[in-house]
């Protein structure tokens, strides 16, 4: 039996599903052959995007102890490194009761602060840790009347692994990240879209079209699925089509704004993009754009940081760490300033356009709080 076909998106491109989503989806069909004794034919896996879809596993292994199930990943039309890879999940019963997670063979580990997991930990981003522990729940749900006595009393140990992932490794930016031994576990929504350049950048300005014929007056442009969700909770009272995701096409959705007569945009962002864009970068990918850590240092510096902060700041892995590193510090005014700039640089773009377009950027946290707000005028 074959799994479903990736759904196609509004172009006819087959979307894919990320990492994460065939870990949870092994990890699910895993549980149910440890507890049940049969391996399911196909597994239905929920995705963090409230959606469910169906795989098939391609190898399984069950004994008294443990079950391993692997997903083979499809990434639709986009077949990144991993496309292809095998995504397994080994099931185990241990005295610790509740779910446990861990990473095994081709997971990678962090060995460096600033990535939102711990230094140590298995690089299995906490989207998909979640994912895989609500699978995991909905499997023991299906087979007992009450999964949570169950887990107050026994415990399972799920353990993810990527028997080729120390080598695609090598072709991700994860050994300069300090990520080790591995590929990262990720994905926010679950599933992975077509990524070409032109119907990506196509698709961004057919958003802004649209939402500007909904809500001329204010358009929000968020870098991420995330950005995005926190954005809808800063202003409520727009309308669902003043949102547009614009991922790393900051350039793209300025310009179209201005093209659509938009009043005012407001860009929300996480550290990484509001870096990229104070640069004066209007396409933020990482490949092409890495952050610029002597120029953060000089921020900070004009912002009158501690020599000890800025000689951090240097030193820094990532944009997220520079934030860390600034609130330890309780110091904020780096951050303030590289705002001030992103608001900057995107006002210099627009004036280039020759457009009228008033412009606010908003710096969230990782948990959606506003950490700073500037206001520019069209």
């Amino acid at each position: 039996m074959d799994s479903p076909p990736p759904p196609r998106d509004r172009r006819g491109m087959r979307t894919g599903f990320t990492t994460g989503t065939n870990a949870a989806a092994a990890a699910r069909a895993a549980t149910l052959a440890l507890l049940s004794g049969t391996w399911p034919a196909a597994v239905t896996v929920s995705l963090p995007s409230g959606e469910t879809t169906q795989m098939v596993p391609v190898e399984t292994y069950l004994d008294a102890q443990c079950a391993t199930c692997c997903m083979q990943k499809d990434g639709g039309d986009d077949p990144d490194v991993t496309h292809g890879a095998l995504i397994c999940a080994t099931v185990r019963h241990t005295q610790q009761p509740g779910i446990w997670l861990e990473g095994g063979q081709g997971v990678g580990r962090v060995t460096l602060p600033g990535l939102g997991l711990p230094v140590g930990e298995a690089a299995i981003n906490p989207v998909p840790r979640q994912q895989i522990h609500a699978n995991v729940l909905a499997a023991l749900e299906s087979l007992m009347p009450d999964a949570a006595d169950y887990l107050a009393h026994h415990g399972l140990l799920v353990e993810i692994s990527v028997p080729e992932g120390e080598r695609l490794a090598q072709r991700t930016l994860n050994p300069r990240l300090g990520i080790v031994g591995g590929i990262s576990i990720l994905g926010t929504s679950g599933k992975v879209y077509p990524y070409s350049t032109a119907a990506w950048r196509a698709s961004v300005e057919q958003a802004v079209q649209l939402g500007a014929y909904h809500s001329p007056a204010h358009l929000v442009l968020a870098t991420g699925a995330r950005s995005e969700q926190y954005a809808q909770q800063i202003y409520p009272q727009l309308p669902e089509l003043a949102f547009v995701e614009i991922s790393i096409f900051t350039g793209v959705a300025l310009r179209a704004c201005v093209q659509q007569g938009v009043g005012k945009a407001s860009l929300v962002a996480m550290i990484s993009r509001i870096v990229k864009t104070a640069q004066g970068r209007m396409v933020t990918h990482v490949a092409g754009n890495p952050v610029d850590f002597a120029f953060l240092a000089q921020v900070c510096t004009e912002a009158g940081a501690s020599p000890e902060l800025v000689a951090a700041v240097a030193n820094a892995n990532t944009a997220r760490h520079v934030l860390e590193l600034c609130q330890t510090h309780r110091d904020m005014a780096p951050i303030e300033r590289l705002t001030d700039l992103a608001l900057t640089q995107s006002q210099r773009f627009v004036q280039r356009l020759g457009g009228q377009l008033a412009l606010e950027v908003v710096l969230v946290d990782f948990a959606g709080g506003v950490l700073v707000v500037r206001q520019g005028h069209g």
